[in-house]
């Protein structure tokens, strides 16, 4: 079991900007590939963005491309994702997943979540 805690999410208006965290214990993170979805209310998990273990790639949904940027700090066991430009559709809970595998889409392990509220 990966323990993963994700923080940062909080109250913003539109236009604003959030980032997010997440960390996991442990000398192992940099052996997984990281990303982060989301659950907007009504609605299904949805992939947000993807990042390889050493941080070289990265993916992203259309709908976030350009605004959203995805990171990770090995040495700090936590990856990173900052929003930009946020909109009320990007109103959600936002999660965390962690990876023994290559695959974008498909995850071992995940956080509890973080709300993310973006006002008109």
């Amino acid at each position: 079991q990966v323990p993963l805690v994700e923080s940062g999410g909080g109250l913003v208006q539109a236009g604003g900007s959030l980032r997010l965290s997440c960390t996991t214990s442990g000398r192992t993170f940099s052996t997984y590939t990281m990303g982060w979805f989301r659950r907007a209310p009504g609605k299904a998990r949805e992939f947000v963005a993807f990042i390889s273990r050493s941080g070289g790639d990265t993916h992203y949904a259309d709908s976030v491309k350009g605004r959203f940027a995805i990171s990770r700090d090995n040495a700090k066991n936590t990856v990173y994702l900052q929003m930009n430009s946020l909109k009320p559709d990007d109103t959600a809970v936002y999660y965390c997943a962690a990876s023994l595998g290559a695959s974008i889409y498909n995850y071992d392990y995940w956080g509890q979540g973080t709300q993310v509220t973006v006002s008109s």
